[in-house]
């Protein structure tokens, strides 16, 4: 118990350097950095007065003290908003990154087990590129993903099977899908079926990512900007869909907009 005590002034410094670090970090090299210096030999003053026992000039720094205070709070208000912002945004990241590995998880189960099965499916996850065209002309679901409802669509005996599924940020938006059919080419291949085709067709006008499922031969093959690959295992699925997909890259530039906005008003 006697060296807890012994130690809690370490563990005070220690916390206070890292607070102060943090703080500093933010207002480096700016334009309030002068304000720092300043506000830091106001704090020297005060230690100076109060050591060589200066009574007067004491006072009146404790007094000038409480109004730096607020004066400090309202100057370094926009460095004060980005720090609290960069915090929450530190923990929504993470949430996200989980939620989405969750998702990644799910549809790659999903995917590789209706290609044990040899169930034909055809899975478009949408970019940049709006696909309300495609979803408006099929049958609209909104529905949040998971593998058994995904699984559910493509069995042949649902209606919904014969065609494709849009998926919109974690949503199955649309099922039963009608895609265009990429035409006949030298670089596409006679014994491309149909699927491969339609996956090929949007992945040239459009910058979705296309699952493709094969129910001759089980095989996944992905198509995006034009190009059909064939016979992708689980880990390289995984890879290429986090390399397209990556949320944090994401978040951060639509984060880092929204703090501009927050931060000029």
């Amino acid at each position: 118990m006697i060296f807890f005590y012994s130690t809690l002034p370490f563990i005070e410094i220690f916390i206070i350097t890292i607070i102060l670090n943090y703080i500093l970090s933010f207002v480096w090299n700016t334009k309030s950095m002068d304000l720092v210096w300043g506000f830091l030999a106001f704090l020297l003053l005060v230690a100076i007065s109060g050591f060589f026992y200066l009574p007067v000039l004491h006072k009146i720094m404790l007094l000038l003290g409480n109004a730096a205070v607020i004066a400090f709070i309202i100057i370094f208000q926009p460095e004060l908003r980005m720090a609290l912002s960069k915090l929450s945004l530190k923990g929504k990241r993470v949430k996200e990154i989980t939620e989405f590995d969750k998702f990644l998880n799910q549809l790659t189960n999903s995917t590789y087990k209706l290609a044990d099965k040899r169930i034909g499916a055809l899975i478009v996850l949408e970019n940049e590129d709006s696909l309300q065209e495609y979803a408006q002309k099929a049958v609209i679901l909104e529905a949040n993903f998971s593998s058994e409802l995904l699984e559910t669509i493509f069995a042949i005996t649902t209606p919904l099977h014969d065609g494709a599924v849009i998926i919109r940020d974690r949503t199955i938006l649309a099922a039963a899908v009608i895609l265009p059919l990429a035409e006949d080419t030298k670089e596409i291949s006679k014994a491309m079926g149909t699927r491969h085709r339609a996956g090929l067709g949007l992945s040239y006008v459009t910058d979705a990512l296309i699952i493709v499922i094969s129910e001759e031969t089980g095989k996944v093959s992905i198509a995006r900007d034009g190009i059909m690959t064939r016979g992708v295992k689980s880990d390289r699925f995984k890879g290429i869909i986090k390399s397209i997909f990556n949320p944090p890259s994401k978040t951060s530039l639509k984060e880092k907009f929204k703090i501009k906005e927050w931060i000029k008003k």
